[in-house]
């Protein structure tokens, strides 16, 4: 018997779509439970981490999770990823090189923000390829009419940012961190702030004014927050609209 979404901590957002804000960073983690499969939405910050929402997820589901969509290369999302092996692993195109090639930096990343560097190293070894790289859009069948749509639509809070669009009532989007609730977005070194604008007028125009926005860190809002961010964000690095 399957056990409910309260009872492991995480919100319930729609028929079979929930997420939870996992300690430390307050990251989200997605799921979304299909006919004989299940999606996670990033992967948490560590593979302890990682395995903990695997085996939360595989409860709530009755099944191992089938497929992993990450948001973007950062390693607070990213860093349990092998931990689930034998998902198929799906990103925005470029997230490949950077788990490649860019591993020690997110490493230092890691430690510089907290994580045992133990951990860290460990986490940074083990990262997986992308198996599925997206592009434009990529529409997932998990089965018996549950779909979710990946949409690459960046570059804003990275080079590689991924929405999950999950149809349904309501439709849920989750967002990864090119939208923050707990804080102001964060704007590093690998963003792209003169395109960061747009790539929320596209996950306005994947939801609508209906839908739930799921963001990287912070509560769930909804297309308000989403309209006033993109333009706080607007005018904060000047640009045109």
């Amino acid at each position: 018997m399957t056990v409910t979404w309260e009872e492991l901590g995480w919100e319930r957002l729609a028929e079979g779509v929930g997420r939870c804000r996992l300690p430390g960073w307050d990251c989200t983690a997605g799921l979304v439970l299909g006919a004989g499969t299940a999606l996670m939405v990033d992967a948490g910050s560590s593979l302890a981490e990682g395995a903990r929402l695997r085996t939360q997820a595989q409860a709530l589901a009755d099944r191992r999770v089938t497929h992993l969509a990450l948001t973007h290369p950062h390693f607070d999302h990213v860093f349990g990823a092998a931990a689930f092996a034998g998902a198929e692993l799906y990103a925005a195109v470029g997230t490949e090189a950077v788990l490649a090639h860019d591993r020690e930096e997110l490493r230092l990343d890691a430690i510089r923000g907290g994580l045992p560097a133990p951990e860290a190293e460990e986490a940074a070894d083990a990262l997986p390829r992308p198996r599925h790289l997206v592009s434009g859009e990529w529409t997932l069948d998990l089965g018996e009419g549950r779909q979710a749509l990946l949409a690459n639509v960046g570059p804003g809070h990275t080079p590689q940012d991924l929405a999950v669009l999950v149809p349904g009532d309501p439709e849920v989007v989750f967002c990864g961190d090119l939208v923050e609730e707990s804080g102001d977005p964060q704007a590093g070194p690998d963003a792209v702030p003169s395109r960061w604008p747009a790539a929320l007028d596209r996950l306005l125009s994947l939801g609508g004014d209906r839908a739930l926005y799921v963001p990287g860190h912070g509560a769930v809002v909804d297309a308000a927050f989403v309209r006033a961010q993109r333009d706080t964000l607007a005018a904060r690095f000047g640009v045109s609209r």
